[in-house]
């Protein structure tokens, strides 16, 4: 009986181990992502970096390489058809 009891907390804590060095980081990240919204300097710092990526964006040529292109020219021309604004 001992040892069965030995090595259910040996098993109970290996499990916990496990989830908190594999699965529990990677919560621990997704809600230091989201905490970062509900702050003032978290907002601030994607308003931020939003600007940024559209002065980026800006001082490109072409914002689409040739198959975006085609895919969204095909995308609008069906829905121009099915709304029928031809």
């Amino acid at each position: 009986m001992r040892e069965y009891i030995y090595k259910i907390l040996i098993l109970s804590v290996a499990l916990i181990l496990v989830f908190e060095f594999t699965i529990g980081r990677k919560f621990n990240e997704i809600n230091q992502k989201i905490d970062s919204f509900f702050t003032k300097e978290g907002r601030k710092q994607i308003v931020i970096n939003l600007k940024k990526e559209i002065k980026k964006a800006n001082q490109k040529e072409n914002y689409l390489d040739e198959e975006e292109r085609i895919l969204l020219r095909n995308f609008i021309l069906k829905i121009r058809n099915e709304l029928g604004l031809n």
